[in-house]
This record gives C-alpha cells, structure tokens and sequence, in this order.
C-alpha cells in the first residue's frame, strides 16, 4: 500500500483549537475535526475520535492549554475534571490533566507532554527490538501504534522501528472486539510501515499459537497497577492465559506514565462499560443479533501479573529478561 503521513493531534495555527484526526473513520477515511469547545472535546475522547492511553494525555494537554485562553481557573478546574471523566480506565488521561492544572506555563507544558511521549516512545521501541529476532512471528492485540501515542507507539514501536532498519516480522494482528481497532487501525498502521500483516478474528489466536506462528504477543497497556496488574483492550487477559500455556513470551509496552503505584492491584481499577449496541451493531449493515439480547460490553479487562513475561517501559524492564532468548526461557 502506498504510505501515508498520518498526524493524530496537532494544535491549530493561531492555537485557538486541537486538531485531530478522527480515528472512527480508519481505514477507509482520513478525516481531520477541530475542536475549541469544552463539549466537543469531552465527545472526542467517549465516542473514540481519539484514543489510545497516551495520545488521551496528549490531546488533554492541548485541549487544556486552548480552554485556558478564555477560561478563569476556576471554571478550567471544572473542565479538566469533565474531561477527566470521559474515559476513567486509560491513567495518562487524568495524568496529563494533572500535570497541566499545576504547571504555570501550559502552553509550555502540553508540548513537554507530547515531546516526552515521543522520546519515551523511541525508547520503548529500542528496548523491544532487542526482544526479537529476524523473521519472527508476533501477536498483537488493540492498537498500540502511532496513532495511539506520538510517533512510533509502544506495543508497535519495536516493530516499526525494525521495518526501518530493514528488518522483517510476521505479525499477526487481532480483530479486536468491540471497536475493530486492529482491524480498522493497527493492520493500516503496520502494512503503511511495509510490515507484512495477517489479520485474525479473535478467536483464532490459540490455533495461530498452536501452528507455532508466534514468537512473541505485544501488547500496550492504558494502566499498569503497583502489583503488575495490566488494564488493556477486552480480550488481552485471554491471550496472556493462552500464550502461558504456549509458552510463548507475553510482554506489555507502556511509557512509565501508565503505572499508576495509586491501585495497588487489577481490582482497583476502574473498567469502562460501553453501549451494547458496538457488538451486535456498529460495523454492520445490518444488526447482527436479536432485537431485545443482552450484551455485556467493557472495553478493557485486567491481566494479571504473572501472567505477563515483562512490562517494558523507556526506563527498563519490570522484570529481568535477557534479550534474544525464545520461548518458556525468559525470568
């Protein structure tokens, strides 16, 4: 496919405004929105406009610093805390806006908060590269790519920086339910990088597991728990469950600013519910379940952590492992 330049947030020319790409429309759609208004701002992060846990604080940042520019700090106090209050599983959103409501420079400090992203990103994917080797197979989950972050992402950054140093990876991509985000964003993202790509249904992750197609599972995380506990997209606790008994390596990419030491395991933390209506609807031409049928819809699930072979942040690893070594040999 031909590559494409993809930009998720930006601030307007005269920074009266945050421009964003409106990622409900991927892949079919490039579509740019801006947003000066507290409401809109506040419906760009639920209806998933914009999303992935970091790219959340960065549009914080900048939402906050455009609020500023005609808001008291009173009334700037209650947009923050609105804003805050769109999605509460993914940590960096209410990191961010806390961060901005303490800085005195905010012009300043929204771009720090999207400068570091990028370096931490950069790091993040230096780290993971050394997790692989030429060819192999790797499973991911959701979206962890630029789009979700800054630059390189954290759960696809080590393999987008590997497609830039010319290096080769089969990866294996889940559809990811209810929202399709690896099927409508992470294969955009990985083919735009020249990755070679193959996407699955969800269900199909223990028989790819079980040919030995998969070397390694990536994943992101939107809050890593003092305990080690991750909160990430629904379905990534059954793929670490599956890849234990496959032993096969399951590593969790994140900047640091997604451990939040404040939930001192998976059971504090706050699990969003969405409508019903994204399983048996959304994506559809027509609906695909019966009028009137219950649906239990939470957007995240929690992985517990000894489950998980090593969270891997710009600072390090959250437990030793020795890069290179293959499957069931990591500490």
């Amino acid at each position: 496919m031909e590559k494409r330049n993809l930009t998720n947030i930006r601030l307007s020319g005269d920074e009266n405004s945050v421009i964003i790409l409106d990622q409900r429309l991927l892949p079919n759609k490039i579509e740019y929105i801006e947003l000066s208004e507290a409401a809109d701002m506040y419906a760009a992060i639920k209806e998933l406009k914009v999303r992935g846990a970091p790219a959340l604080g960065i549009f914080a940042g900048f939402a906050l610093y455009v609020l500023s520019k005609k808001a008291p700090p009173p009334k700037l106090k209650e947009y923050a805390d609105y804003l805050v209050s769109a999605r509460p599983t993914a940590v960096n959103l209410e990191w961010a806006v806390s961060r901005m409501m303490k800085a005195d420079d905010l012009k300043k400090e929204c771009y720090a908060i999207r400068d570091e992203d990028a370096a931490m990103c950069a790091a993040i994917a230096e780290r993971g590269l050394g997790l692989l080797k030429d060819g192999d197979g790797v499973l991911t989950h959701c979206n962890a790519g630029p789009l979700a972050t800054s630059r390189y992402g954290t759960g696809l950054g080590a393999l987008i920086l590997g497609a830039e140093k010319g290096m080769n990876f089969n990866v294996f991509v889940g559809e990811t339910r209810p929202l399709l985000q690896g099927a409508r964003i992470t294969a955009l993202e990985l083919m735009n990088a020249g990755l070679d790509v193959t996407l699955i249904c969800d269900g199909m992750a223990s028989a790819v597991m079980r040919d030995k197609k998969i070397d390694a599972v990536f994943v992101g995380a939107d809050r890593v728990a003092a305990n080690g506990d991750v909160a990430n997209k629904i379905g990534t606790s059954g793929l670490a469950v599956l890849a234990k008994h496959y032993k096969i390596p399951f590593y969790v990419f994140c900047p640091s600013s997604t451990v939040d030491l404040s939930r001192k395991s998976g059971g504090d933390i706050v699990i969003e519910e969405r409508d019903g209506s994204e399983i048996c609807e959304l994506y559809f031409k027509e609906r695909m379940a019966p009028e009137g049928v219950k649906c239990f819809n939470p957007a995240f699930d929690i992985t517990d952590g000894n489950l998980i072979t090593a969270i891997v942040t710009e600072e390090g690893f959250f437990k030793k492992v020795r890069a290179n070594e293959k499957r069931g040999n990591h500490v």
